[in-house]
């Protein structure tokens, strides 16, 4: 594998930022480790972080680098603050930034594919959510999303009895604009999702049945349901930490549809 912090312009949020890349590599020498690259542009993973995180979390609390070696499959991990992926009310345009500016960077600056099935997008707690929410927003962009422990019933969080959002978050991203039925909120963005289209991405949702977002997830999974969106499920024990994460995205891994297998 081949690993990169690149630290570039950003002419939508008008900044610097980063992204953390890994990029396959074809080996057989390695000790401990065979790398795998199949013919051609490579496949490619979009992983998204959380609200306290940033773009290295996922190579600094698990082992993304070794479990994607033999699959063939690029990786991008964008940076993108405490956003929600979203349109910030008093802050930036990192929606658009993540939708429309980093795929055209990303093809820019990497030898990656561009089709359809060759694209995915993954993510935890806000980036479960930022993923859901990305491939409900644009189905056609994407073969298969997942969420891990994703907050997928945000436009209830302002006001949790127990578990609210951090109102100075929430007036940054959301200001005082309701968030339940817009384009923000991925309950509502069910019934947007095209359940007639021929070849629906594939979803899947993962929370720890002791998580705190697990009644959010919940709630999420039977309005799919209701709506006829198919989708994989899998709410077992864990709790919102990184030992249910590091477990659960190499079943993610296992489940995307990637044309090379070990």
């Amino acid at each position: 594998m081949a690993l990169m912090r690149c630290d570039f312009y950003s002419e939508v949020l008008g900044l610097s930022t980063s992204m953390t890349v890994i990029l396959p590599q074809r080996t057989s020498s390695q000790i401990g480790m065979t790398g795998g690259a199949a013919d051609g542009d490579p496949p490619v993973l979009y992983l998204l972080h959380g609200l306290t995180d940033d773009d290295t979390i996922w190579l600094r609390r698990t082992s993304i680098e070794r479990y994607v070696a033999p699959l063939g499959l690029a990786v991008v991990m964008p940076q993108v603050g405490r956003s929600f992926y979203t349109d910030e009310e008093h802050g930036n345009r990192y929606w658009t930034f993540l939708s429309a500016e980093l795929p055209r960077l990303c093809h820019e600056f990497f030898r990656l594919s561009d089709r359809r099935e060759d694209t995915f997008v993954a993510g935890l707690s806000m980036g479960g959510y930022g993923a859901v929410k990305w491939a409900l927003r644009e189905p056609g962009r994407f073969a298969a999303a997942a969420s891990l422990s994703g907050a997928l019933n945000v436009a209830t969080r302002r006001h949790h009895p127990t578990r609210p959002v951090d109102p100075a978050v929430w007036h940054t991203v959301f200001g005082e604009r309701a968030v339940a039925g817009t384009d923000d909120d991925t309950v509502a963005l069910l019934d947007r999702y095209g359940v007639d289209r021929a070849d629906p991405p594939a979803l899947y949702v993962a929370c720890g049945t002791e998580d705190f977002l697990y009644e959010d997830n919940l709630a999420f999974v039977e309005t799919a349901r209701s709506r006829g969106v198919p989708l994989t499920v899998d709410f077992s024990p864990g709790d919102h930490d990184w030992a249910y994460w590091d477990a659960k995205i190499q079943e993610v891994l296992s489940w995307l549809p990637l044309p090379i297998r070990t």
